[in-house]
Formats: C-alpha cells, structure tokens, sequence
C-alpha cells in the first residue's frame, strides 16, 4: 500500500473507532439510557453539544485538509503574502461567539426545566444521609426506610409521577445521585435542596452519593425500584406492617 494510501486508511480507522461509542449507545455521547422526564432534556441538550462539537471539529479538519492541500508548496517561490482579511477575521472571531451563547441559552432554557418545581407533587421523600448510609421518609405515608447496618435501603416510587425528593444531611456534604435519573444534588448541612422527577419507566437501578464525604464513602449506596401504582402501594402496606409494633 502507498504511503498516501495508507495514510488515508488510517485516518478512516481512527475515524471509525471515535465515532463507534457514539453509534453504540444510541448517540448518547456516553450518557446512560434516562428514565425521567427530567433526565431527558440533560440527554437532548448532552447529545445537541456534542454534535455542534462534531461540527465545528469537522469544519475546522476540513480547513486544515483544504489549505494543505490548495496552498501547498510546488517550488521554490515565496507564496503570496497577504497581512490581512478582515471579512475573515470578522467571521473567525464572531462564530465562536454565536455558537456559545446558543449553547448558553439552550442550556438556561434546559437548567430552568429540569429544576422547576411542580405545585402539586405526587409522592414526596425526605432525604437523609449520614456517615455512612440513607434514610428515606414518605411523610405523606407514615414510611420510613433506614439502612439495617448490612445492606443498602431500598426506595420504591410509582411509575408516571412526579416525586420530590428533599434533601438533608446530619453531618457533612453528601450528593444523592441516581446515574439513570440524570439528575443529582447535594445534600448540605443547613441547606434545604430539594428536587422534582417524572419517573417515566419502570425498573430497578442502584444510587450512590457522589461526593466523598469521608472514610467509607463507598458504602453509601441505595437501591431505587420503579413500579406500578397497585405494587407501590401494596409496598407501603408491606412497610408500614413491618414498622408496627
């Protein structure tokens, strides 16, 4: 193989390898699948980035491609000189400036949707983590679900509501972080955070806190379970039996 061609070949191969994680997830750019409403706008505005990113880097290889190959050297005389294009200069120093603040407002506009609070939710937990576990409270059902010192607590929500999740901690920073809800926040001693979700698919999926908050960190895991409305209430029957005394 000439060496062009083999140059051409290899161009292809890295190519095909950046953009084969792309394909394989769906174009999500690596994110996970979202299952709320709220993690789909993060993946929409996610994917809509990358691709202006892909883009502009297509655009920028394509000018580097064409200028070697239109103004490359054929003999020995000095290329023509040309101290300045204004039009050009005007055009190189204002895309940029228009393609971020598009990104800037599509992420304002996403910002101010996924951290909208509903009037009306239907199921609210409380919050709690400490070092090392959670504790979650329905207070609109008289159900608290603590860690047992062995495994991680389970929550249970009801597909197709809006759950609100209120945020505390007894001792240091801590971030409730479901990586499937695309959506976490930190829980701050003496900050009341709080955060809504549409849960929109049924399932099962593991949480964790993701800030380091100090020496068995790693143990501060949950579990979440979406179900239907009928298993979701036969759970808090099932909760509050156990919790009787």
């Amino acid at each position: 193989m000439e060496p062009r061609a083999r140059g051409r070949f290899r161009f292809a191969l890295s190519f095909g390898v950046l953009a084969l994680p792309a394909c394989a997830d769906g174009f999500r750019f690596g994110a996970p699948d979202p299952v709320t409403g709220e993690g789909q706008e993060v993946l929409e505005l996610w994917r809509g980035s990358h691709w202006v990113a892909a883009g502009v880097g297509l655009l920028i290889y394509g000018l580097v491609v064409f200028a070697v190959l239109r103004y490359r050297r054929r003999n020995d005389d000095l290329p023509s000189q040309t101290p300045e294009n204004i039009p050009v200069e005007i055009a190189y120093t204002l895309t940029p400036l228009v393609i971020v603040a598009v990104l800037f407002g599509f992420t304002v506009v996403t910002q101010q949707r996924v951290t909208a609070l509903s009037a009306d939710p239907d199921v609210v937990v409380d919050v709690v983590g400490f070092q090392w576990s959670w504790e979650f409270k329905y207070p609109e059902e008289a159900v608290t679900v603590a860690s047992d010192g062995v495994g991680a607590p389970r929550i249970v929500l009801p597909v197709g509501s809006t759950v609100r999740f209120r945020l505390a901690s007894s001792d240091v920073v801590h971030s409730f972080w479901v990586p499937r809800f695309l959506v976490k926040r930190d829980l701050i001693p003496g900050v009341n955070n709080q955060f809504d979700v549409d849960v929109v698919d049924a399932g099962e999926w593991v949480g964790r806190c993701a800030e380091f908050c100090g020496l068995d960190h790693y143990r501060m895991r949950f579990e979440v379970a979406a179900v239907p409305e009928a298993q979701y209430r036969a759970w808090l029957d099932e909760q509050r039996e156990v919790s009787a005394p």
